[in-house]
């Protein structure tokens, strides 16, 4: 800081230095003051070094578990095409099962995509709830695999008579990322499951968007058709 100097006229001279002595303050309490900023930087920088550090480390081992789960995968898989289930579910007793997998490295892609196959599976075999709970938790970018998981979502849903659940599942995986080979297909099960809630006006509303939407779509012909019975029941 400094104090200026005026003359007996008032007028400003110049700025004359202030000490810290002049100030009141020590030196001894510049350098206390100076050490605790010091030990506040070095804190900061530390804590940044730990945040990178703990990034990387952790993006490493994600990386590294995935390998590990995509190899895993691969016996895994076999039996679900195969359509072995409970081997594919369980394990063949030399390779882990997609459940396993699932579970174990669920924050890794290939464990992600095995909650599909894991979803999958217990929807053949007639587990609704379980094929609900590992199909929630698989999530994807793919214009194709995620409307697909909302879809088999909604499938169970109408499997256990929970046909709320099972529209507002369809309506989903009907409006992601619509496309003239598989839209139809969920429009035609939205249709259906408004059907059975007696919901009818919504149900033709489903059907006509085929009609309109994709006319060359294999379920056009029968969205007509069924939209012409309905139609005829509301008297229209």
């Amino acid at each position: 800081m400094a104090k200026k100097i005026i003359d007996a006229s008032g007028s400003k001279l110049m700025e004359k230095p202030v000490t810290p002595a002049a100030e009141g303050k020590s030196s001894e309490e510049i350098f206390q003051k100076l050490q605790r900023n010091r030990n506040i930087v070095i804190g900061l920088a530390g804590a940044l070094i730990l945040i990178v550090g703990g990034w990387i480390g952790f993006n490493y081992y994600k990386n590294t578990q995935n390998q590990e789960a995509q190899s895993l995968m691969f016996p895994a898989v076999y039996h679900f095409e195969t359509d072995s289930l409970k081997k594919a579910l369980d394990g063949d007793g030399l390779h882990e099962g997609l459940t396993a997998i699932a579970d174990d490295y669920g924050m890794t892609k290939a464990g992600n995509l095995a909650n599909f196959y894991v979803g999958v599976s217990y929807l053949k075999q007639g587990k609704f709830d379980e094929a609900i709970n590992y199909l929630k938790d698989f999530s994807s970018s793919d214009v194709l695999v995620q409307a697909r998981a909302y879809s088999l979502i909604g499938d169970a849903y109408m499997e256990k008579n929970q046909v709320a659940d099972a529209v507002s599942y369809y309506e989903k995986a009907a409006n992601y990322e619509p496309n003239e080979f598989f839209t139809p297909q969920y429009l035609t099960k939205l249709a259906i499951a408004q059907e059975v809630s007696k919901n009818n006006e919504a149900a033709i509303a489903s059907y006509n968007k085929i009609i309109e939407t994709y006319p060359n779509s294999s379920e056009a012909a029968n969205a007509k058709k069924f939209k012409a019975k309905l139609e005829g029941l509301a008297g229209k």
